[in-house]
């Protein structure tokens, strides 16, 4: 059980919270920060003066007055009015961050809302109700005030959800879940809901959390991938790399050299003096990418504790409007994540296509009869149209920005089409990694398993577990889809790193 107080959830907790439905609960401090913050802010519309959102229009039309008696029904007009998103539902997991995230970010108690409405976004969580929101409407500013719009329909008992499996209305998941809707919304509840980074926190925590699982797995590939092609160990030599200390290039290095450290197959290739680049480079391709994601960590680690919505209500009795909402970190940190992890995958891409070319005393596409059989060819076809996918996607729209409310918000972050990118990216290098994982299962039977070095010898056999030894053509979908689960799920994954 992560607990919750708006100032100390980790990304690793909420790695687990996403990804293995782990579950949540707020702490009574918490709640009662919350619960201050909604009487200072019901105090201050008490004593008159105008604040954005709560007794006045929103965006362009922020000069209009709202009278004291339509207070609470322009909160639910807003949820209601901001629901138009189009494209395909975001999966569960999605969905999960963007709950533990908004409650995360009230919790904090600078939003004034009611606890009873983050406690219900906490028992959606636990309960397994999942929002319908739809992928695209985020323009990353102003909050990602679209698809949150669709997930707080649902705390009005109204839009769709998913529970166990089925789709169903707002209503009817609430109900089937043992929960009940809000009566209605308190002032500024609505924008509280809305104006918050969520969408684009979720979508780049899940690719941050993927693209950490599939480094880890390209790290333990590329070991293998080096010894069946019997690589030369000289450029792993820590004398080379601390001459260009990069931590992230040194820390690869190391790993590199625990995990080929006993292998008899490595430096018995006496056909050239030096391996090509996807083999002689690794740490300086892979360090650049371990740095990245260590970047990003600490970004996130910020976002998820950070008050997003405005105004925000201060202790102190203000209502003080800013711009926490915008998602330009958010946007760099994934457009960053994204380029790394595009690498990521075509270097895969390229150790497959060694493994495949005929070199080094492995037959061509790993066929025991190139000809008849075509072997792991198509493998490489597979990454390479991954590959591709991935350099279109890594074309950065962060640099981008098209104004929105009549002009009033004239620059947009975009961060939602950068996080979403970044996160379609996680998904490609991780199948990515599985093809080479499945390449690889085959060259080191090929080029002799018993010379493996004692650490990368459990992860071999669970290959041999989940794909076919070498042999005629067959069909291999199952065996790729199932190392595919492996490195999503962590299952294949290095140590220390």
């Amino acid at each position: 059980m992560v607990e919750l107080d708006g100032h100390s959830l980790t990304p690793q907790e909420a790695e687990r919270v996403i990804l293995e439905g782990e579950g949540v609960r707020a702490t009574p401090e918490a709640l009662s920060a919350v619960e201050k913050g909604h009487r200072r802010l019901v105090e201050l519309v008490r004593c008159g003066g105008p604040i954005y959102g709560v007794n006045t229009g929103l965006g362009k039309l922020s000069s209009i007055e709202i009278p004291q008696d339509s207070l609470g029904e322009i909160q639910e007009n807003i949820v209601r009015a901001h629901a138009t998103g189009v494209g395909a539902p975001l999966p569960d997991e999605a969905v999960r961050g963007m709950l533990l995230f908004r409650a995360n970010s009230l919790l904090k108690g600078l939003s004034g809302v009611r606890p009873a409405l983050v406690e219900l976004l906490l028992g959606m969580l636990n309960a397994g109700v999942y929002p319908v929101v739809p992928e695209q409407g985020s323009v990353g500013a102003s909050g990602d005030l679209v698809p949150l719009a669709h997930l707080s329909l649902v705390l009005l008992g109204e839009g769709r959800a998913r529970f166990r499996g089925e789709e169903l209305s707002g209503e009817e998941a609430l109900r089937r879940a043992g929960l009940s809707p809000l009566s209605g919304l308190a002032p500024k509840e609505g924008l509280a809901l809305l104006n918050g980074t969520a969408y684009m926190l979720s979508c780049l925590t899940l690719a941050w959390a993927l693209g950490r699982r599939a480094f880890r797995a390209a790290l333990l590939a590329s070991s293998l991938t080096f010894q069946a092609l019997r690589g030369q160990t000289a450029p792993l030599d820590e004398r080379l790399h601390l001459a260009r200390p990069h931590p992230g290039q040194i820390q690869v290095a190391r790993k590199l050299r625990e995990l080929l450290s006993g292998s008899s197959l490595v430096d018995t290739w006496k056909g050239d003096v030096q391996d090509p680049y996807s083999l002689r480079c690794l740490p300086q391709l892979l360090g650049p990418i371990l740095e990245t994601l260590s970047w990003v960590e600490e970004r996130l680690r910020i976002e998820m504790n950070s008050a997003t919505d405005n105004p925000l209500i201060f202790p102190e009795g203000d209502a003080v409007p800013g711009g926490n909402f915008h998602g330009e970190i958010l946007a760099f940190s994934a457009e960053a994540l994204a380029i790394a992890l595009a690498e990521l995958g075509a270097g895969c891409e390229r150790r497959i296509s060694l493994l495949l070319a005929g070199d080094r005393g492995l037959p061509p596409f790993l066929s025991p009869q190139p000809g008849p059989s075509s072997g792991l060819m198509l493998c490489q076809y597979t990454a390479a149209a991954l590959a591709t996918e991935n350099k279109v996607l890594s074309h950065p729209a962060a640099v981008d920005s098209i104004p929105t409310s009549g002009g009033k918000e004239d620059h947009n972050s975009m961060g939602a089409t950068s996080a979403w990118k970044a996160l379609r990216i996680a998904e490609n290098a991780i199948s990515q990694v599985a093809l080479e994982l499945v390449c690889v299962r085959w060259a080191v039977a090929l080029a002799g398993e018993e010379g493996l070095s004692p650490a990368t010898k459990e992860v071999y056999e669970k290959l041999s577990q989940l794909v076919p030894p070498p042999g005629p053509d067959r069909y291999l979908g199952e065996a790729i889809a199932k190392v595919r689960a492996a490195v999503r799920s962590g299952e294949v994954s290095v140590s220390g790193l």
